[in-house]
């Protein structure tokens, strides 16, 4: 296997990577930490520092509460239109800077510059999503059923959240919870990982250009999130956490919102599988098998997991994917030609490597990759096993990278039985050409979002989340995702 060298495209609008480290972003200003050290950002296509941004601290927390606080009268009482206005000039200059910004995320993050382009489009849709449901917050009037008073159902923001966002989609995970958040009438402090920081950064500096008064939106970088988490969560004057990433995490978030009765929104791990039946379309089951497992080199909550093939397409299945993803051109993110980047860690390739052996060692065939190579840079090869066993650990562990693991099935009662053997519930892909069969399947299937031959599931104007363990509320849609961030109050008069 050869790894392709870096060659920026020529047009390119790199990114200011000095602009991007410059501080903490505190109350509209740029700030050092209280403990003067830095956490150092890492090129996963080669290992070497790419910038140090600051490490902040429970002092920092503390501070960046009090510009929360200090802002949010002022930003609830904006009229909705003008918070439309602004959501949406967020949305153009995401746009006009689409190019510097997914460079950045290639950089930061390895991901190809093709799954950083989609991503940035994706992140600044939630801007211009929540600019139109901004000025659609309504109430509710009506008549109590004793007819003694009248029912008034008022919806008001939440108050101050804590949005926690993970390193493999930074800019998308970040806008889906502050673009809903900021149309409610909401202030925010987003703790970005320390993996990918770079990109929270920018976006900070768009939403200062785009009119987002100083305080709406803070965002800290630290290197103990514990302590700074808790800090946070302990303010009374926080009223909602928003945390995207591992289930594990994810509960002990939980624990710590259940002691102070703050409101929990969880987006959490998923292990998807994908439903191929023999009566589905070969090439569209293949073409949605290379979206599903390698948007992101298979570094995604919603990936595919856990290919379940009926006996019938199962050869012909296994040499399409193995045939498509040998073909895949591995290198550092912002070469134009790469189709699949690096992972973000070399602990991420390690782990990778374990669930591979292990599924070798219990009788699993590889059909491609299956090999991690020397370094530099965290590189997985596109992997594709068959004759997996259901006893591996990769058939109930998140694989997180490119590794497509083929498991056999007969009727569609197994596949469904082995589909929700699992304690998540986040996204599930479906190919048939019965559409009858499609959505009994869809129906059955333990998930909160079902892909129904298709590759892609994900949609702004779509509520996103899972089932299980894989999360609580919704992120997106019609009214979903704005919801999460408002209270009902009502208010009973008679007149």
């Amino acid at each position: 296997m050869t790894i392709a060298q870096k060659t920026p495209h020529p047009d390119h609008q790199m990114p200011d990577i000095d602009a991007a480290s410059r501080g903490l972003y505190i109350d509209g200003a740029w700030r050092p930490s209280h403990s003067g050290q830095v956490i150092d950002v890492v090129d996963p296509s080669s290992g070497e520092r790419l910038a140090s941004v600051p490490d902040a601290t429970i002092e920092d927390a503390r501070l960046s509460i009090d510009a929360a606080a200090a802002a949010a009268p002022s930003w609830r009482a904006t009229p909705p239109r003008r918070r439309s206005e602004v959501l949406r000039r967020c949305f153009e200059l995401m746009i006009e800077r689409s190019e510097m910004l997914a460079t950045l995320i290639s950089m930061e993050n390895g991901k190809a510059l093709r799954d950083a382009r989609s991503e940035v489009a994706y992140a600044a849709e939630f801007f211009r999503w929540n600019a139109e449901e901004a000025v659609r917050i309504t109430g509710e009037f009506g008549i109590a059923p004793a007819g003694a008073n009248r029912i008034i159902v008022d919806y008001q923001p939440i108050g101050i959240c804590l949005l926690i966002t993970p390193w493999n989609f930074p800019a998308a995970m970040a806008t889906r919870k502050i673009a809903p958040a900021l149309a409610a009438g909401c202030t925010v402090i987003l703790k970005p990982a320390s993996e990918t920081p770079l990109t929270a950064y920018a976006l900070a500096a768009i939403y200062e250009e785009a009119g987002v008064p100083p305080g709406v939106v803070n965002v800290l970088t630290t290197t103990t999130p514990g302590p700074v988490t808790a800090e946070v969560l302990a303010d009374p004057r926080v009223r909602k956490l928003s945390f995207t990433g591992s289930t594990g995490v994810g509960r002990l978030l939980l624990a710590q919102a259940a002691q102070h009765v703050v409101s929990c929104s969880m987006e959490l791990g998923g292990n998807a599988p994908f439903l191929v039946f023999d009566d589905a379309d070969l090439e569209a089951s293949l073409d949605g098998a290379m979206i599903a497992k390698m948007r992101n080199a298979g570094e995604a909550c919603t990936a595919a997991n856990r290919f379940y093939v009926q006996s019938g397409i199962y050869d012909a299945f296994a040499t399409g994917l193995s045939k498509r993803m040998a073909a895949l051109k591995i290198g550092a993110g912002v070469d134009g030609a790469t189709e699949c980047g690096p992972m973000i860690t070399r602990k991420a390739v390690e782990k990778i490597g374990r669930l591979v052996e292990d599924s070798k060692m219990k009788g699993a065939r590889v059909l491609c990759g299956g090999e991690a190579p020397e370094g530099p840079g965290f590189f997985y090869p596109p992997t594709v096993l068959v004759d997996v066993p259901t006893t591996s650990e990769m058939a109930h562990e998140e694989i997180f990278g490119p590794v497509a693991p083929l498991y056999r099935f007969n009727t569609e009662e197994e596949a469904i039985s082995r589909a929700n053997d699992t304690e998540y519930g986040l996204a599930a892909y479906v190919y048939t050409r019965d559409l009858a069969r499609g959505l009994r399947v869809s129906t059955q299937i333990e998930a909160g979002m079902i892909a129904l031959n298709r590759g892609l599931v994900s949609d702004p104007a779509a509520p996103f989340g899972g089932v299980k363990q894989s999360g609580l509320g919704r992120e997106g849609g019609q009214h979903h995702g704005i919801a999460e961030f408002m209270e009902a109050k009502y208010i009973a008069t008679s007149f």
